[in-house]
């Protein structure tokens, strides 16, 4: 009886231990698999660290070229009339010299003062004094006794009437005064020449007595009209009368003409 229940207990000891021995087997590879999944859990789930791209280095571009600073762009010169080309062309013509000395000057050296040259049986002074007034009053055809001027000097009105006070407030001027030609040229033309040149209407204008007086022998460098409305007319009349009888300009005077042509 004993033996039956020892022997019992050793089977039953044997199969416990076999059954112990196989569920610490499991328990172990369990946790080998924990421990691996442990590990491969935290394998995939283990930050990233970031990839930084090589960039290559760009070239630093060249700033560009200051570009200059545009002027701003000039008005064009407006054009010169036909009227202006011609008096500047005819300017360039005449002789450029320093003044002449005055020596031997006289009124006398140009002949008979008035004469008639255009022989109309009307002496210059009355013939100029007919063209340039208005309102012109001469009963007897030539003598020309009161009219009225729009002065072309003082751009004012004259009314003219001939008599021993009266008369001077209306005057005759030589355009190219006697004594400018004479030093610029009139002393080398002939007599008859320069009686021509002291007579020709082209030369002569009806104007302002004191005008006339202020502006004596002056030339377009020294005296000019103070109506700036007449100037280019002004001017214009001497080149012509220059070129007309070959007289000279200084440099000074030939550089005002050619100002006041350029204003026409």
């Amino acid at each position: 009886m004993s033996k039956r229940v020892s022997g019992r207990v050793s089977a039953r000891a044997a199969a416990l231990l076999v059954g112990v021995s196989l569920l610490l087997g499991g328990c172990a590879e369990g946790a080998e698999f924990l421990e691996g999944g442990s590990s491969a859990s935290q394998s995939s789930t283990a930050p990233l660290e970031p990839t930084t791209e090589t960039v290559p280095d760009q070239p630093e571009q060249a700033e560009p070229p200051e570009q200059p600073e545009q002027e701003p762009e000039q008005p064009a010169a407006p054009e010169r009339s036909l009227h202006q080309q011609n008096m500047l062309d005819l300017l360039e013509t005449l002789a450029v010299k320093g003044r002449a000395p005055k020596t031997g000057y006289s009124r006398a050296e140009f002949g008979q003062r008035w004469k008639d040259i255009d022989r109309n049986g009307c002496d210059q002074r009355n013939d100029i004094l007919a063209r340039d007034l208005t309102n012109v009053n001469a009963p007897k055809g030539c003598k020309v006794l009161s009219g009225d001027l729009q002065d072309p000097y003082t751009d004012q009105h004259i009314h003219f009437v001939r008599g021993q006070k009266t008369s001077q407030a209306v005057q005759i001027d030589h355009v190219v005064a006697l004594a400018d030609a004479w030093q610029k040229g009139a002393q080398q033309l002939s007599p008859e020449r320069r009686e021509q040149f002291a007579n020709d209407p082209m030369n002569l204008l009806a104007v302002d007595g004191p005008a006339n007086m202020q502006k004596g022998a002056g030339d377009a460098a020294t005296w000019l009209p103070a109506n700036k409305g007449f100037r280019c007319t002004y001017v214009s009349i001497q080149v012509r009368v220059k070129a007309e009888y070959q007289l000279w300009v200084t440099q000074a005077e030939k550089e005002a003409i050619q100002r006041e042509l350029g204003r026409c």
